[in-house]
């Protein structure tokens, strides 16, 4: 049963950071992709003709890139955190306090989750999209409640490993 549960966990471990790592190349491409509008429309304006719709690609590819950056930021640990207090309570006060903390973590990005898909869903059936191109913005907030739903799989096992980044950066 033991070994069982041991290759579970390693193939639950591989999943997730195939995902962390493919959504973290995603972050990466988006903010290329943000430069490179940015740069063509500035080297157009100087000719006379703004390239249309940069503003929306860059608001759609600044989404997607801190989406698709939260999960990798969580694996590596890589948030800002304050441990001066931490570090003065007891051992037990301080498993108590990160189990508490991460729980309470989960929590929020399934309720996050949920209320992106739910949000999502409603820009979908309005039909909302972008102002210049046009292009429907209900696929972004499905984006981040994916993202939002990765999050809380890597706390779980920051949770399960507190003195192990899940990746290391």
């Amino acid at each position: 049963m033991k070994s069982r549960l041991k290759t579970l966990y390693a193939g639950y471990l591989t999943c997730v950071r195939t995902l962390v790592m493919g959504m973290a190349y995603l972050a990466g491409m988006a903010v290329c992709v943000m430069a490179m509008t940015t740069c063509l429309d500035v080297v157009l304006r100087k000719l006379g003709s703004p390239l249309p719709g940069a503003l929306d690609i860059v608001i759609i590819a600044g989404a997607i890139g801190i989406a698709c950056a939260l999960p990798y930021t969580t694996a590596v640990k890589g948030h800002v955190s304050i441990e001066y207090f931490f570090h003065k309570l007891s051992r037990r006060g301080r498993i108590v306090v990160d189990t508490f903390s991460r729980l309470l973590g989960m929590t929020l990005f399934v309720l996050l989750a949920r209320q992106c898909a739910l949000h999502g869903a409603s820009m979908y059936r309005s039909g909302e999209v972008t102002p210049t191109l046009q292009v429907p913005m209900f696929w972004s907030l499905y984006v981040l409640s994916f993202s939002c739903g990765v999050v809380t799989l890597v706390i779980f096992h920051n949770m399960l490993h507190p003195n192990r980044e899940m990746i290391k950066p």
